[in-house]
Formats: structure tokens, C-alpha cells, sequence
């Protein structure tokens, strides 16, 4: 009805997931991060929790496409199953041949569903079940999922389980006689809402993809008030934002205030919503009455006090207000920048063909020296079979520096189409861009108007297998962090041979992130190894910024 109206192709925000219109925040993309290395992990679980609409499907989805290609996926959408009902879904998901007779009797399915886990690791996959909605799974149910737990060989377990739910999966797991299955948990990731500033992105990125030219139909103030109102959960944004649209096209307006923005959720809450400054209104109108009385009360006083005020106002020297300084990044941002690259939307237009996924891998592959074919199967595959692991992010161009690898970055053009482009090099004011027969320099501006966040990176992990490290943890990985962290501080002869991970390393790690601007957990997740490993850059790995040279830590 009003996509017309806003020059809009389609309704930008239908709360059935659409993978186009997918937005990966932080924090999803961070949780994306934890569950595809649980899968690598050696069996267990992974618990990831979230309020309802803030995007845990979204996560599935986009985990079940970033899938590994060793991975075999069994998904259990409806969890208020039996115990025999519950493993007789998993050997259908994996395509178990059975018998009639088989499927009313447990230890028959758990024996089939071992046997096949035993051929699967024979021939060097994994086998996933993921479940959705688990915080109704009942006790016995779950006392069963911890039994499947138990199918392991002399080295490692066999199956791998993601529970995924709302809050309440948390409680439920908290119970004295699930105790045992808690304890079997390896990874628990909390989904909270977007922020302020991913809220207006989401709710931006949303409109680009159904069409808009400018993606600018709702105010600064009328974004605020949506994050206010939806406390940044993306269905809630989706409703109160498609209630907008259509209240703004039944007022011909072509611009969303913040006043729209309340009435629409007031249509999906059913009630009022009041500007926020109100409240500071009604607590002001208090201090107000307090002043007026200590104002009539300093009427009252004789006017000796009013000559006195009057002669030390004019005998007080003149004050002159401190001179405002700008700071050299601003003062850059005011200057007119020389139009000394070119731009991207000219280049897109001229490069028709070059900017496909998998022209962008084949550049992406050739700077870390790797080959890519595109008839050989999915890029991270071959990635993988190279020694090198793909990272899926949305950030900042301050994130990208952080990381400082070369990264794919996809790009939204006037009509709504997606390219792939490659970033090589980065300073202060541009990026080099790297397409099939030259190496562009773009400006920073150039490309923010394309670009809402998605991108990709290589890296080359120092450990066999690459994994999330936290308190508790032993092994090779664990040493390798730790002598990491001793060489970015200048203590490359100090190597500790010591390989577990204690609250020292923890500290080390909380100061490493605090240091870097990474999420202080003190847990070396991705981002952290990726950061740590690009600073000592001992296997000589392409870098986005070059580095000072005096040491290996310098930043």
C-alpha cells in the first residue's frame, strides 16, 4: 500500500524472515562465531538464549548456511516431543533407514543412530543437532539428549547439540536434577537487543534492501525513539516501523518524526506513549516552583543587598570565553577532502561482472597466497582445506583496522544490488580496492554510502584446531595464548610452557581486549586470536595496515 508511496520495490519490514534483508549486529555475529566453532568442538553442548524477537532464528538460519561441509545437520523445530519421539526425529533428519519395529523402541534408535555417528567419524564428519525452542523440552527429554551425549569413542564424543531458546532455557537447565547436563555444556552465549546505533543501522539497512534511494525516511530522533519503544528488538522494530510507514503515507508525509514514531507503537501496544522528556518536565516543574519561592524570598530582602550585588557585578573583571579547540581528526572532517580517488558507484557501474562472490574469493584466496575454484564447492571449504578459516562479521571501519586482514565487503548500489569487493590496504582517508585488472584507491566516504557493515576475512589459525579458549582449558592452544601475549608485551624469550588456562591468562587476556577495544570477557574468542595473531604476524600474513616495524606488538 505505501511502498509506491516511499519508492520502496517491497515492504521493507515483514517480520517473516527474508535471508535479503539479513543484519548481523555484533552480537550476532559474535554468537554466529561461538556456534560454528562449537561445531568444531569435540562433541557437548552449546547453549545459546535469547529474549523472543531478537533474532535467534535469524542466527540458525545463518548458521545453517555457513554450515561446514563436514557436517551433517539434523534441526528439531518442535521440541515437545517424548524421549522416543525425540531420537526417532534425529535418525529422520539424518536419513537413518530403519524398521517399523524400530521406531517404538529407544535403545533400537539410540543403536542405529550409533551406529551411524561411528561411520560419520570414520569418514571424518560431524554429526549437529541443533534445537530450537528448548526450553520446552521436558525433563525427561532432556535427561535423554544428555544420554545421547554418551555415544563417544576412547578420543572424543560423537554428536555435537545446540540448544537454542529464551531465557527460560537458562532456569530450566538450573535445576538440581539436570545438573549433569550443565555440566556437559561447553559454550553459553546470551543474544541481547541491538543498541541505539544498531537499531537505526537494522532499521536503515532494511529500507536500502526494499528499494529506498536514501534510506533516510525516518529522522535521527524518530530512530531514538524507535529503539526506545522497541527496546532494540528487531520484531518489535519491524512492527512499530511498518505501522509508521503506513501512518506516515495516510498523512502524505514523506518524512517519519518521532511523534509518528509513538503513535505507531502506541497502534501495537495499545496504549499512549509520551514524549521521553516528559518525565524530565514533570520533575523539573518541582525544582521550578522551589526557585520562584526563593525568588520572591530574595524580593523581600532590603535593597542594600541589591546595590551590593549590582557593585561587585561591576567591579568583577570581564570574563572571556576559553577559545574552542578542534581537534586534528575534526578539523580533517571539516576540510574539504582532494578528490584523489575514484568513486565506487562510477567503478560498479564499469566493472559489470567483476564484483561477484566469486571473483571477490579468487582476489581474497591470491592474497593469502591460496587458490580458489569456484566448481569446487563452497569458498570456506576450501579455505579450510588450505589452513585458512573464514570469519563472518558486520562492524566498522575501526573494527576492520583492529583485525587489520584484507576482507570482502558487500556492497549495496542504488537499485538495490549486492557486490562484492575486495578491501587491500586501508589509511586514514581510503581504501584500496582490488579488482580483476588493477588495485583502486576509493574514499573512506565513497564507500560508507554502499556499505552497511557485512564483511569477510581470512585468517590463518596458529593451533590445530581452532576453537574459542576460556578458563579451565588445557592444551596447545592455551600455550600458544599465552606466549602470544608475552611476545606483543616484549617478552618473545619468556615463553611459558605452562598450558593451562588460570586466572593470570584471564587477566592477560581482559588487558589485551581492554587494550584493543574488544568485548572484555577474558575469554580468546575469534576476535581476539585474530588481533593477537595479526600483531606478532609470525607467518608473514597480508595485512590491511601496515604495521610499525620497531615490535611486533606496536599499534
Amino acid at each position: 500500500m505505501y511502498t509506491s508511496f516511499f519508492g520502496l520495490g517491497e515492504k521493507p519490514f515483514a517480520i517473516t524472515p527474508d535471508p535479503r534483508y539479513l543484519f548481523m549486529s555484533e552480537r550476532h555475529a559474535e554468537a554466529l562465531a561461538h556456534l560454528l566453532y562449537g561445531i568444531n568442538e569435540a562433541g557437548g553442548f552449546i547453549q545459546l538464549t535469547g529474549e523472543v524477537g531478537t533474532g535467534k532464528t535469524t542466527v540458525v538460519r545463518s548458521l545453517l548456511e555457513r554450515m561446514p561441509g563436514h557436517a551433517d545437520v539434523a534441526v528439531i523445530l518442535n521440541p515437545q516431543l517424548t524421549p522416543v519421539e525425540f531420537v526417532l526425529t534425529i535418525c529422520e533428519e539424518l536419513g537413518i533407514f530403519m524398521r517399523d519395529d524400530d521406531a517404538s523402541s529407544i535403545k533400537d534408535l539410540v543403536d542405529l543412530l550409533n551406529k551411524r555417528l561411528l561411520e560419520a567419524h570414520a569418514k571424518g564428519r560431524r554429526v549437529v543437532v541443533i534445537v530450537d525452542e528448548a526450553q520446552n523440552l521436558t525433563p525427561e527429554t532432556l535427561e535423554q539428549v544428555r544420554l545421547l551425549t554418551n555415544l563417544e569413542t576412547a578420543s572424543q564424543k560423537l554428536l555435537q547439540i545446540i540448544l537454542i531458546g529464551q531465557p527460560e532455557l537458562r532456569e530450566v537447565l538450573a535445576r538440581v536434577e539436570l545438573r549433569q547436563l550443565a555440566q556437559r555444556i561447553t559454550g553459553r552465549y546470551h543474544l541481547n537487543p541491538l543498541s541505539r546505533a544498531e537499531t537505526a543501522s537494522y532499521v536503515n539497512h532494511r529500507l536500502k534492501v526494499a528499494g529506498s534511494a536514501t534510506g533516510e525516511i525516518f529522522s535521527a530522533t524518530a530512530l531514538r525513539e524507535v529503539h526506545r519503544l522497541s527496546d532494540g528488538i528487531p520484531r518489535i522494530i519491524n512492527v512499530i516501523c511498518d505501522r509508521a510507514l503506513l501512518g506516515a503515507f495516510t498523512q502524505e508525509q514523506h518524512r517519519i518524526g518521532p511523534a509518528m514514531v509513538r503513535d505507531a507503537a502506541g497502534e501495537v501496544y495499545g496504549r499512549a506513549f509520551n514524549p521521553p522528556w516528559t518525565k524530565l518536565l514533570i520533575g523539573a516543574s518541582g525544582t521550578v516552583a522551589v526557585l520562584g519561592l526563593v525568588l520572591g524570598i530574595w524580593q523581600l530582602l532590603p535593597n542594600r543587598a541589591d546595590g551590593e550585588e549590582q557593585l561587585t557585578a561591576a567591579t568583577q573583571p570581564a570574563v572571556t570565553p576559553p577559545p574552542v579547540e578542534v581537534e586534528p581528526a575534526a578539523t580533517a572532517q571539516l576540510s574539504v577532502a582532494a578528490p584523489a580517488s575514484a568513486d565506487i558507484e562510477a567503478l560498479l557501474k564499469d566493472q559489470p561482472g567483476e564484483t561477484t562472490t566469486e571473483t571477490a574469493f579468487t582476489q581474497l584466496f591470491g592474497l593469502w597466497g591460496a587458490k580458489f575454484d569456484p566448481a569446487k564447492g563452497r569458498p570456506c571449504n576450501q579455505a579450510q582445506q588450505q589452513g585458512l578459516e573464514c570469519v563472518y562479521q558486520q562492524g566498522s571501519w575501526g573494527q576492520l583496522r583492529t583485525l587489520n586482514r584484507p576482507a570482502i565487503l558487500t556492497l549495496i548500489d542504488e537499485a538495490g544490488n549486492a557486490h562484492q569487493v575486495v578491501i587491500a590496504g586501508l589509511d586514514a582517508e581510503a581504501a584500496k580496492v582490488r579488482f580483476a585488472e588493477a588495485t583502486r584507491d576509493i574514499s573512506i566516504a565513497s564507500l560508507s554510502r554502499l556499505w552497511y557493515g557485512d564483511y569477510l576475512i581470512l585468517w590463518r589459525p596458529q593451533v590445530a584446531t581452532p576453537r574459542a579458549l576460556s578458563a579451565g582449558m588445557q592444551g596447545a592452544g592455551v600455550r600458544w595464548l599465552r606466549n602470544s601475549l608475552n611476545t606483543v608485551h616484549g617478552k618473545s624469550g619468556e615463553n611459558d610452557p605452562s598450558d593451562y588456562y588460570d586466572e593470570e591468562l584471564v587477566k592477560m587476556v581482559e588487558d589485551f581486549q581492554r587494550q584493543h577495544r574488544l568485548n572484555v570477557d577474558g575469554i580468546a574468542g575469534v576476535q581476539t586470536q585474530i588481533v593477537l595473531d595479526t600483531l606478532n604476524n609470525s607467518a608473514g600474513a597480508p595485512l590491511l595496515v601496515a604495521q610499525a616495524q620497531d615490535s611486533p606488538g606496536a599499534s
